[in-house]
């Protein structure tokens, strides 16, 4: 049982840093993401881009990279959902993990396409 806590944790953690590392544009210019949910047995993980993102033209493009990125560097991964303010997040706003900065995710369904500009 401490394994899979161990293992839960370490996965979560492995996610936020992955976001962390690879988008600090995203911090720089006022964004932020927070990871919502996990889901080990089925491999999804929800993010909720926030802060500046929510109103941002390139969002898609970014959303669409870190979805792309995110499964190609964690094993674990098969599914990254994601949305900004309030366009149909998964679960409420109050069950939100703190936010980490550099943050964000994809909501598409191809593994390919536009580039985030960094």
């Amino acid at each position: 049982m401490s394994t899979e806590t161990t293992e839960g944790d370490d996965l979560e953690e492995r996610v936020a840093n992955f976001l962390r590392r690879n988008f600090p544009q995203i911090q720089m210019h006022g964004g932020s993401a927070a990871i919502q949910d996990i889901d080990r047995e089925t491999g999804e993980v929800h993010i909720q881009l926030g802060g500046a993102c929510s109103g941002c033209g390139i969002s898609p493009m970014t959303i669409q990279a870190i979805k792309s990125r995110m499964v190609k560097e964690i094993p674990e991964i098969e599914k990254v959902h994601a949305g900004t303010g309030d366009a149909g997040g998964h679960g409420g706003g109050g069950g939100m993990s703190p936010s980490f900065p550099g943050e964000s995710s994809g909501d598409s369904d191809s593994d390919e396409g536009p580039q985030a500009p960094f």
